[in-house]
């Protein structure tokens, strides 16, 4: 489930890619499949980088990259462990909304984007968002959940405060939405409930198959009930 849209950022061979809060590695092995892209990915969580890790390896097996390299790095967002300037594009896919200083988490962001490079950060949108809060108290308390939902022009002007430039927002997901709701509705541990099963089913199947017909669904719900909002920046560069 690629949130990014990678052919809108025209990135360059060879170019360094930080995926921040990777989880599983989806969008790490996406930027790997890029021409001769140097990987990272980056994540608080063991198990999930372990995941990444054998994602990873598997498009090595199969031959599914760019001819680049990869590498995963246990990581604090709030404390990035690499110099200043030293990626030509950064991801922050689903992470910030975790975060309770998601200031600092942003200010490192930028700290290590090259000037003139582009940012993509997606966090869920407000009003799905909202539903799944209303609908269920344990979705708001859960442990490493959510700790903020954010209204996409106040994300973007926090952003453009630490040095970027908002260039373009789309929306995604729209599948997706209606599965949490029932989630929620019926609760988040109850895995025999036949709706929730059944969309599971749905949503498995659009991701292993690609198929015509969710992939056209879907581009029509985006607009109108897509869980993510996907925010492009590029940060300004330093005129002396």
């Amino acid at each position: 489930m690629i949130t990014v849209d990678f052919q809108c950022l025209n990135i360059p061979a060879s170019s360094r890619i930080l995926d921040i809060g990777c989880g599983s590695g989806r969008h790490v092995a996406a930027a790997y499949a890029l021409d001769r892209a140097i990987v990272v990915g980056a994540d608080a969580n063991a198990k999930d980088l372990q995941a990444a890790r054998e994602r990873l390896k598997f498009h090595d097996y199969l031959g599914q990259h760019g001819n680049g390299h990869w590498l995963l790095s246990a990581a604090d967002i709030t404390h990035l462990p690499f110099g200043n300037e030293t990626f030509d594009l950064v991801i922050c896919s689903e992470v910030l909304e975790h975060i309770p200083d998601d200031h600092r988490a942003m200010s490192e962001i930028m700290r290590v984007l090259k000037p003139g490079h582009p940012l993509v950060v997606s966090v869920p949108r407000r009003w799905p968002e909202s539903i799944c809060w209303w609908l269920s108290r344990p979705y708001r308390h859960m442990p490493g959940g959510h700790v903020r939902i954010y209204r996409a022009p106040q994300l973007v002007e926090k952003i453009e405060s630490l040095g970027a430039s908002h260039w373009r927002t789309h929306f995604a997901h729209g599948l997706h939405s209606p599965y949490w709701w029932l989630k929620c509705l019926l609760g988040l541990e109850n895995t025999q409930s036949l709706p929730v099963q059944l969309y599971h089913r749905l949503l498995t199947w659009d991701i292993m198959q690609h198929p015509r017909l969710t992939r056209t669904l879907e581009r029509w719900l985006n607009p109108l009930v897509g869980k993510s909002v996907v925010l492009y920046f590029r940060k300004r560069a330093l005129h002396p």
